[in-house]
């Protein structure tokens, strides 16, 4: 009989793979979690990449090769899935997004990337990336404010974000760039397409002080956490680590302003930004 065929990388290959994966593992008569005993993961993990919210990696195509009696064919294919506009920490939480059913986001020093204007991310590129060629951070915006695309989806994913009060006042690319970079969070807001809440100053110690939290629920797949350094991030599929992250953005919530005072917070901040901008 022969083999599998080689997947159409133009044609969702992470998703493709996913489903080729399920088709295999239940040929074979393997649970999810027997399938997961033997790549030394968690049952949810393979569920996961079935469903194409992780990635199939090269270490664990050739033992799901192996176990599945495939041949090659998932060390031949997820090459495909890794290909990405992102950077390696942040490829597999950015690709999960268009699937997400729900997003909650923390951040305690920047607008999150979803929500950023296109002059707010060259700062922040340039920020990051001083001596680049002005190609490559053309590149990184590009694929950045793509990103966004999810959000022209008038109810999916539901996104609610928390911002520390610092990400106002931290002067990302002047007044007039962060003008309109909070005027753009609030429009959203406003116009009920994301949930807005802002941690305050005076709520002072808080539950997440040591970095930003991304939750992501889906409607076929376990939760996921993603948490980021500098030039790192983190996956987390563990179901007690993702209930952790939750009550942490729980506690958060609980800190921060009701969105309607949030919204005013914000929207004043950003006239006093367009202000000093027509002062001459």
């Amino acid at each position: 009989m022969p083999g599998p065929k080689d997947l159409d990388p133009s044609a969702s290959p992470r998703a493709l793979l996913g489903a080729e994966l399920r088709h295999a593992r239940t040929r074979a008569g393997l649970t999810q979690d027997q399938l997961g005993e033997a790549l030394f993961v968690s049952g949810s993990y393979i569920g996961q990449m079935e469903a194409g919210t992780r990635r199939i990696l090269p270490e664990h195509a050739a033992r799901l090769d192996e176990v599945l009696g495939t041949g090659s064919f998932f060390a031949r294919n997820c090459a495909a899935c890794h290909r990405s506009r992102y950077p390696d920490h942040f490829a597999e939480a950015a690709e999960a997004e268009p699937l997400t059913e729900t997003l909650k986001e923390f951040e305690p020093t920047l607008i999150p990337g979803l929500l950023q204007t296109e002059p707010y991310a060259r700062a922040v590129f340039r920020a990051y990336r001083p001596t680049a060629e002005e190609t490559a951070i053309d590149e990184l915006v590009a694929a950045r404010l793509d990103r966004a695309a999810l959000l022209a989806d008038p109810t999916r994913p539901l996104f609610w974000v928390i911002l520390d009060e610092a990400v106002l006042h931290r002067r990302v690319g002047g007044p007039a760039v962060m003008a309109g970079a909070l005027r753009h969070m609030t429009g959203l807001a406003r116009r009920r397409r994301i949930i807005l809440q802002l941690l305050p100053f005076s709520a002072g110690a808080h539950a997440s002080m040591s970095g930003s939290i991304k939750l992501m629920t889906f409607p076929d797949a376990p939760p996921l956490a993603y948490l980021q350094g500098v030039g790192s991030g983190r996956l987390e599929d563990d179901p007690a680590t993702v209930a952790r992250h939750q009550l942490t953005f729980d506690l958060l919530r609980a800190a921060a302003l009701a969105p309607e005072p949030s919204l005013a917070r914000i929207e004043a901040v950003a006239e006093d930004y367009a202000h000093e901008e027509q002062q001459p």
